[in-house]
This record gives structure tokens, sequence and C-alpha cells, in this order.
């Protein structure tokens, strides 16, 4: 599957290196016919950085190549024209550079120092957002029907579906996101989805291929709790929950209600499993969940 995208890619001048790049019009297969960008400034100096039209056609079934090819990506991921796991993202990170983002843009790392200095002799203090390879999301791409309080908290490249709240807690990572709405107050990371109507709790984490998961993609299904502070590196299937607090890896040891006990990797997927930590025994339990006390998203949250 191929994809396209046209914008405007900030160069650092000294360094001569792709910052970041914009992309104003993205499709799948082929751009249609438009009018092409025009700049109306080629430089900031006072960044030292100079503006470039960006035009790029990339295979998304093959590795990144090039931060032009990268920042295509995620802007397909943000916007919704492809869902997480359908692109390939291997090796993204060393296709991108290094970024200061400030209130003023995209500055490279060591001209940081100096554009400070001139700011704040001139009595304009300088905001710096982050040092980091990838941007916030909104900086680039605004997804509609969607609430979140930190953007600081959505990288560009995560995939948020109509209805997704994201709380100051939360964090969504690129190559993942929400199919559906849902309530983020934890930790979705790289390769994780969330399907609709379930809740990530508080102080929560889904294991991703970034944080010791290896290759394995972790889902959590529909009408699913994962409850404050707990976390999950298998899947849950459908109508699932972890209790607050609890932590299920793949080779977690599992009691099941008939006395037999299993790696919690051999319940991954499975629907309608309460995950809890027996509190006399300390044994971790997996036990049908039929009368949850999760009821649901709150519709007027997201609607």
């Amino acid at each position: 599957m191929y994809a396209a995208g046209r914008g405007i890619a900030t160069i650092s001048a000294r360094h001569d290196v792709i910052l970041e790049v914009w992309y104003r019009d993205l499709a799948l297969d082929d751009l249609p016919e438009q009018e092409s960008l025009a700049l109306s400034v080629a430089a900031d100096y006072e960044r030292h950085v100079r503006f470039e039209v960006a035009e790029t056609r990339i295979d998304l079934d093959v590795p990144p190549d090039g931060p032009a090819d990268a920042y295509l990506r995620l802007h397909l991921l943000s916007a919704r024209l492809v869902r997480p796991r359908e692109l390939n993202v291997d090796g993204i990170f060393g296709q991108l550079g290094l970024v200061a983002w400030t209130d003023l843009g995209a500055v490279h790392p060591a001209d940081l120092d100096e554009l400070r200095a001139h700011r704040r002799m001139a009595g304009r203090p300088l905001t710096v957002h982050g040092i980091d390879k990838f941007p916030r999301m909104t900086d680039f791409v605004s997804p509609s029907g969607i609430r979140i309080a930190d953007a600081s908290r959505v990288r560009l490249g995560a995939y948020l579906a109509e209805g997704t709240v994201v709380m100051p807690s939360g964090f969504v990572n690129f190559n993942a996101g929400t199919l559906g709405p849902a309530m983020v107050e934890g930790r979705i990371t790289a390769g994780s989805i969330v399907e609709a109507d379930s809740d990530v709790g508080a102080g929560s984490s889904i294991m991703g291929t970034l944080s010791g998961g290896g290759t394995h993609m972790t889902t959590i299904g529909k009408r699913c709790l994962l409850g404050a502070n707990a976390g999950t590196g298998i899947s849950l299937g459908d109508d699932s929950a972890v209790e607050a607090g609890l932590y299920v890896t793949r080779g977690t040891v599992v009691t099941l209600p008939d006395g037999k006990v299993v790696k919690a990797i051999e319940l991954s997927g499975v629907p309608g499993i309460l995950f809890r930590r027996n509190s006399v025994s300390g044994t971790v339990e997996a036990v049908p969940w039929k009368t949850g006390s999760f009821t649901g998203l709150n519709p007027a949250l997201h609607a």
C-alpha cells in the first residue's frame, strides 16, 4: 500500500538536517491534483532554519527511509487514514533526529542555548516544551471528536478515535491508540490498541513493544476496564478487567476457578475474565466477570 503527502519541511540551516515536516495534504496512494504549496517566507534566521516544500510518496509495507518518510507515517496515523499496526514503522527512531520543541517552533538542540540567550536579552523568554524525537500530535494534526487535557501527553503518530478522552495523567504513544470511544487515564504504549467503550484507569499501563514487551502487540478489547495502577502485558478479551494495583505479565502464574494453574499468556484475548489478586493467599486468580462494577463509559463525557 502506498501513501503520499505534501507539506513544509523545516531544515536546520547550520546542520543541514530535516527537523520536522508538516503535511497539509495527505492521501492513500496518490495525491489528487491541486494547487502547490507556496511559501510566504523561506527562512527563520532567529531559529537558523529554512523552509522547503516537501512532496513525499512512500510504500507503507517497507520500513521508513528518512525523516520525511517517518513524518508522513506519523501524520497518516493521527489523521486516521491508517490504523496502528497497518503500516511498517520498524526503525523509525533511527530516522528521526533529536529536536528542541519550542514556542517558536522546531530548533536544532545545538542552537538552543544561543536562541535562549537571544530571547532573554530581548526580554522575551523562550519556552521549551521538550527535547525529543517525537512532537506533540496537536501541533501537527487535530482529529475531530476528541478531548486531550494535556497535549504534551499525546505524541504525533497516536491514533485517537472519535469519543476518546485523554485525561491529564493519560499518555498515548505513536502507532497506538483507541478504536472507539474510550477513557484514557493511563499509558497506551507503542503498538497497543484499546477498542471501543473501554477505560484505561489512572496510573495504569499497557505493555508495548518499547517497554519490555518484545514484539507482542497488546489489545484491550471492548467494554474492558484496566483498574487504577494496574497493568497488562497480555491482551484482554471483550468484557474483561484487571483489578486495581495488579500487573499481569505474560508469565504471571494464574489460578483458574477449577484450581488449574496456567501462565497468563494462555488467557490472552479470552473474553469475560476478571484478573484479581486473592487478598488472603496472594495468588493471582482469573474468574468470570459477569457482574463487574464497571458499567460502561459516561456518554456525556464521550459524546
